[in-house]
């Protein structure tokens, strides 16, 4: 049987990649083999959960507050933000960055279960904004939890190969700035049968196949077909670091999941009889 060490799934992605469902499967499921699991929404403009939360960043900040306009009058110390939705929700990261204190009493009750983070969308606050990064630092260094990020990608960027490439660059742009074991996820696999078959099959963009193939198929394109050089170095890059593959995920099939589940338990060292 494992150990009472905290573990924690950073669930990242961008808007509608399935991060919320994510989390609601996901702790479904660890409960069913007798985990016990809660989820954290980092979220300050998620309003809409579909699973029960234990945590919420909304009751310590919450974006259409900061991105309230106010007009102080005379003596009123109310602060004037006047900030756009990514410019709040940036103010809100930071805000939880200078108030881990919080954080840390708020996950108190619930230290040797694992923790499920589902995280904001914007790729720039794991991409190159430095405050999820710190968090999540400060959680896996200092907390010393046992962390992983899951990186989803909607199986919907695998219909185009320039989408592709840009689901590729950004899964290693995440994986290179925030320097913690990774899981990348094609999600929404079973909406696949409404697109119909892919151009290159599941198996060459979960497993990150030769990429040169891409290349080709956008020289068929007049509109892509002048940027060869750049998709074929891009490619190469990509090729050359080796880190990017993906697990394909149904999250209503619980076989899918379980394959999941298997990589992420090995990413933090979890050890069970039930997935072993």
């Amino acid at each position: 049987m494992a150990t009472a060490a905290t573990y924690a799934q950073f669930v990242l992605g961008t808007p509608g990649a399935g991060k919320s469902t994510y989390c609601a499967g996901m702790s479904e499921f660890m409960r069913l083999l007798k985990r016990k699991c809660v989820v954290v929404n980092l979220d300050p403009a998620n309003d809409r959960l579909p699973y029960e939360c234990a945590v919420d960043i909304r009751e310590l900040v919450r974006l259409e507050d900061v991105m309230e306009r106010h007009t102080p009058e005379a003596g009123d110390a109310e602060e004037s933000f006047g900030l756009g939705p990514n410019g709040g929700l940036v103010f809100c990261i930071e805000y939880l960055e200078k108030n881990l204190d919080w954080l840390r009493s708020a996950l108190k009750p619930f230290e040797s279960q694992w923790i499920l983070f589902d995280c904001p969308g914007q790729v720039e606050l794991y991409t190159v904004h430095t405050s999820m990064r710190n968090i999540f630092r400060a959680i896996t260094n200092d907390w010393q939890w046992r962390t992983a990020c899951v990186h989803l990608v909607d199986v919907a960027h695998c219909l185009d190969a320039s989408r592709y490439i840009s689901a590729l660059l950004l899964s290693l742009t995440a994986m290179l700035h925030l320097e913690l074991p990774h899981v990348n996820v094609l999600s929404k696999i079973d909406q696949l049968r409404q697109f119909g078959r892919l151009p290159l099959g599941l198996q060459f963009y979960s497993e990150v196949l030769n990429l040169q193939h891409l290349v080709m198929l956008l020289e068929q394109d007049p509109m892509t077909a002048r940027f060869t050089a750049l998709n074929s170095a891009l490619c190469n890059l990509i090729e050359e670091f080796g880190l990017v593959r993906f697990v394909p995920l149904k999250i209503e099939n619980k076989h899918s999941v379980f394959r999941l589940l298997q990589e992420v338990d090995r990413s933090v060292g979890y050890a069970d009889d039930n997935t072993a």
